[in-house]
């Protein structure tokens, strides 16, 4: 199977204008993320999830109660569409996006993506964005949901005692070698383990080629 692993970079959208297409419980979690991240978001949508409208009553985003028009394009440096089910519109924001220069995500729909939303691990400052390069979206919602479970709140403590020895190493130890030696120091002894536990679904279906490899063999 092909696949398109992409190049994985941060984008920084602080103070700058996205806009999300759609209006469900997708949007409500990609609006989140941009807010998150510091972004002016407009939603464009007939309708709004309750959460978003209390995001637009409170001033948060901004709300568009129509269809996409290309003019909604103008002066954005992103675009989420989570109207998955609309093929000509993915192709028609993808198109646009290249004369206008903003990058583009259509919820699965890789082909009419300029870049992607991978599921997101969040704990304090920790991210760790999980993508299976478009083939296998659900199994990347699981695996996050899996390790979001992982960090738990002495972790956050644990980042925040780390950002703030960082902080007074800056102030305190002139040298750059000294001051990653301590920090390296300072995480020596952290661990994470797991055990990877495969569903019955995947096993049945490995049963035949695996008694065919026996069959080969023999």
């Amino acid at each position: 199977m092909r696949y398109n692993p992409g190049f994985q970079v941060t984008v920084n959208v602080d103070g700058r204008q996205c806009l999300v297409i759609g209006g469900d419980e997708e949007a409500v979690e990609k609006i989140s993320r941009l807010l998150d991240a510091g972004a002016k978001v407009t939603v464009v949508h007939p309708t709004l999830h309750v959460d978003l409208r209390k995001l637009t009553a409170s001033g948060k985003i901004i709300h568009r109660g129509r269809t996409f028009r290309a003019t909604d394009a103008q002066d954005v440096v992103m675009i989420a569409n989570v109207l998955k089910d609309d093929v000509p519109l993915a192709k028609s924001l993808y198109e646009l996006a290249k004369t206008e220069g903003f990058l583009v995500w259509s919820m699965d729909q890789p082909e009419y993506s300029t870049v992607v939303m991978p599921a997101l691990v969040q704990r304090g400052p920790l991210r760790i964005a999980i993508s299976t390069s478009g083939t296998a979206p659900a199994f990347a919602r699981t695996l996050r949901e899996n390790l979001e479970s992982v960090f738990d709140e002495e972790f956050d403590q644990f980042l925040d005692w780390l950002g703030a020895l960082r902080e007074e190493l800056k102030k305190t130890e002139s040298s750059d070698r000294r001051r990653r030696e301590r920090l390296v120091e300072a995480v020596n002894g952290f661990t994470l383990t797991a055990n990877l536990q495969y569903p019955n679904s995947w096993k049945l279906s490995a049963e035949p080629e695996l008694d065919q490899v026996g069959k080969v063999g023999s």
